[in-house]
C-alpha cells in the first residue's frame, strides 16, 4: 500500500512541475501576443511620424 502512495506522490510532484512548465509557457505565448499587438499598432503611427536623426547626427557610424 505505501509504494502506491509513494507512486501517487510522485504523480502528483509531477503533475504539479507539468502545470508550472505550461503557467510558464502560456505568460511568454501572452507577453508575445502583446508585443505583436503593440507592433502592429504603433506601426502606422511610426511610419508616418519624422526621422528625428540621420546618419549625419552620429558621432560614430558601424557599417556592415
Amino acid at each position: 500500500m505505501s509504494e502506491i502512495m509513494e507512486e501517487m506522490d510522485e504523480i502528483r510532484k509531477e503533475i504539479r512541475a507539468i502545470s508550472h512548465k505550461l503557467d510558464i509557457l502560456m505568460e511568454e505565448r501572452e507577453r508575445y501576443g502583446m508585443m505583436r499587438s503593440s507592433e502592429r499598432s504603433l506601426s502606422p503611427f511610426l511610419i508616418e511620424e519624422p526621422d528625428i536623426y540621420n546618419v549625419s547626427d552620429c558621432k560614430l557610424v558601424y557599417w556592415c
